[in-house]
C-alpha cells in the first residue's frame, strides 16, 4: 500500500507512521518538495480535506493507486473562546514555531489569571483516493495550564493534561499518548477505511 502524508510536520509524520504501522508511507515533500497549501477552510474537517485533494491532485497521474491521507488539528480552550482552534499551528503568526505557540497560548492564560482551565484537541484526518473521499475525527478532553512541563510530544503538549491524569503530554509516555491522543482515535478509525480501499486493490 503505498500511503503519501500530506502534511511536513515532523511530529506528526513520526505519529501517523507509528500507528498505521505501514511500510510504505511517503511524506508529500519526498515526492514534491516544498509546497505551500492554504489552508482556508472553516473547520479542521475542511482543511483537512483542502490539504488531501490538494496533494491527490499532483501526484494522481504519477501514483494512480496512491492513498493521500492528511490531518488537521488543533486545541481549543472554551475559557478563551475555543482558541487558538483551527489556527493552532499558527497561533503566533504565519511563521511561528511550535514553541511560538506553545508560550503564545500559556501568556493568553496568564494574562487572565488562568492556571489551570478545561481544554481538548481535536483531530480531522482525510482520506483521499480514486475511490472517494472520507474523513474521520477523533478529540481527546483534559486541561491546559500555564507553564510548560516535560520535553515529550510536541506543539501543545507540554501544557495539556489528559482526563484522568496529573502529568502533561509532554511528561507522560509516548506509549501513552498513543492509546489516548485525538489523532490516535481518529487514525484507528483511518485504519480500518484503508483496509476497505486496499481490499478493492487500491493503494497496492
Amino acid at each position: 500500500m503505498k500511503v503519501i502524508l500530506a502534511t511536513s510536520n515532523k511530529g506528526k509524520i513520526k505519529e501517523i507512521k507509528e500507528i498505521l504501522n505501514i511500510k510504505n508511507i511517503i511524506p508529500y515533500k519526498d515526492i514534491l518538495g516544498n509546497l505551500e497549501i492554504e489552508e482556508n477552510g472553516k473547520t479542521f474537517k475542511e482543511n483537512a480535506l483542502i490539504k488531501a485533494r490538494t496533494i491527490y491532485e499532483k501526484i494522481k497521474d504519477k501514483y494512480p493507486n496512491a492513498i493521500v491521507i492528511s490531518d488537521d488539528s488543533g486545541i481549543s480552550v472554551p475559557a478563551l473562546n475555543n482558541e487558538p482552534g483551527i489556527y493552532s499551528a499558527r497561533y503566533a503568526g504565519a511563521n511561528a514555531t511550535d514553541k511560538d505557540n506553545l508560550y503564545k497560548l500559556i501568556n493568553e492564560l496568564k494574562k487572565r489569571d488562568i492556571k489551570k482551565t478545561k481544554a481538548y484537541y481535536t483531530a480531522a484526518v482525510a482520506i483521499v483516493s480514486k475511490v472517494g473521499e472520507f474523513v474521520v475525527h477523533g478529540w481527546m478532553h483534559g486541561y491546559v495550564i500555564d507553564e510548560a512541563r516535560g520535553d515529550k510530544g510536541f506543539g501543545y503538549d507540554p501544557m495539556f493534561i489528559p482526563k484522568g491524569f496529573d502529568k502533561t503530554l509532554g511528561e507522560l509516555d509516548n506509549e501513552i499518548k498513543s492509546k489516548i491522543s485525538h489523532r490516535a482515535k481518529a487514525l484507528k478509525l483511518a485504519k480500518m477505511i484503508l483496509k476497505v480501499i486496499s481490499k478493492s486493490g487500491i493503494g497496492v
